[in-house]
């Protein structure tokens, strides 16, 4: 089958060049996306509070500092 000028599918995980990574961010570094707060940090000695954000679809938390959220729901 020839390849060439036809539209595929395929997994970010599987692009060899750019990093996975840049490439995320390239196509959706500004989209806004929607998580629930489950914990604060204590800012200590360091500036800034980080809130600790779970986000449907992600197995892990995200970690945001507070002054970058962008609205509370």
């Amino acid at each position: 089958m020839e390849l060439r000028d036809r539209w595929i599918h395929f997994k970010v995980c599987d692009v060899y060049i750019p990093d996975p990574e840049k490439l995320l961010i390239e196509l959706y570094g500004n989209d806004l996306v929607q998580g629930k707060v489950i914990d604060l940090s204590d800012s200590g000695a360091q500036q800034g509070t980080f809130a600790v954000v779970k986000v449907e679809g992600l197995e892990q938390p995200v970690i945001v500092p507070v002054e970058r959220i962008r609205g509370i729901l």
